[in-house]
């Protein structure tokens, strides 16, 4: 291996050149210099090892610049850029699968306006079922409520006790289960208003064009 420290890279690259032409090698050369120039070789130079250095051809063109190792800290920036970019092609992909299911789903804008209206239907069938399953533990409490009148100051028997304790567990059973499919009303209406307006971006239609059917609300 050639290493100098006292030439200019000019001067070593002109030496090279004549090297070259006189030895008539069978393939062209290759230099390595680090520090400028300051330190340059036909094989990698060991006094370049960590650092960024420059290849060269026998003419003195350039062939590639190699840029100094990664700091520890560059290391891991690369590492969080490239998990950050496979998450963005992850949900890149994933938003592909949801669109093309939504192109499956709908084919025109008035199927996501029949959709909504059918689930809404649906919370509504609900509602309307725990109601009277409500009305009827409430009328079913209400016996033993007056069968209890006639246990004043008394010790109640234990059936109308479990009367009374079943009826306050079934009305507070259902009266949950009431809230929760009346507050199914407003993410049915977001589900839809999302599907409709990226069904619209997909499909290029605009608010104006799109269908303006109104589902049944409660």
């Amino acid at each position: 291996m050639v290493s100098v420290n006292k030439f200019s890279a000019g001067l070593i690259i002109l030496l090279a050149s004549f090297a070259a032409q006189a030895a008539a090698p069978s393939g062209p050369g290759r230099f390595y210099c680090c520090e400028g120039g300051r330190i340059c070789g036909d094989s990698f130079p060991v006094q370049c090892r960590g650092k960024a250095y420059t290849i060269l051809d026998s003419s003195g063109v350039l062939i590639k610049e190699v840029g100094p190792p990664l700091t520890a800290e560059q290391k891991a920036q690369l590492a969080a850029d490239a998990q950050r970019k496979k998450e963005l092609e992850e949900q890149a992909r994933e938003q592909r699968h949801k669109d093309q299911a939504l192109l499956d789903t709908y084919a025109t804008p008035r199927d996501i306006d029949m959709a909504q209206a059918k689930a809404e239907a649906d919370v509504n069938l609900a509602i309307k079922a725990a109601e009277e399953r409500i009305a009827a533990a409430r009328k079913q409490r209400k016996k033993f409520e007056q069968e209890a009148e006639f246990y004043k100051n008394k010790a109640l028997p234990a059936a109308v006790a479990k009367g009374l304790r079943d009826g306050d567990h079934e009305i507070k059973t259902e009266q949950e289960l009431l809230d929760i499919k009346k507050g199914d009303f407003a993410a049915i209406k977001a589900k839809y208003d999302a599907d409709r307006k990226r069904y619209n971006e997909l499909t290029g239609r605009s608010s104006t064009t799109a269908s303006t059917g109104k589902p049944a609300t409660r």
